[in-house]
């Protein structure tokens, strides 16, 4: 698993190293400690990491062509 990918965890929904440890069972507490202190020593490179993966799957959503369930969910209004 990534650093970003760790980090992307804790700062979408606050974790904190215990709750990742426990929504990453192969994760072990000293790894996800190691993990949040390379990120507070390198946070401007992991977050610019971040940005350019969101902004390559937004990307991504804008070329791709929606579902045939995607589309009459859509015309129902039910998204």
């Amino acid at each position: 698993m990534r650093v970003a990918q760790i980090v992307m965890d804790y700062l979408a929904y606050g974790w904190s190293v215990e709750e990742m440890c426990r929504q990453h069972p192969y994760l072990t507490y000293s790894e996800a400690h190691a993990t949040m202190g390379y990120y507070f020593d390198h946070q401007e490179e992991i977050d610019q990491e971040i940005k350019q993966e969101w902004e390559q799957v937004q990307e991504s959503i804008k070329e791709s062509v929606p579902s045939p369930f995607y589309s009459r969910m859509k015309a129902k209004g039910l998204l």
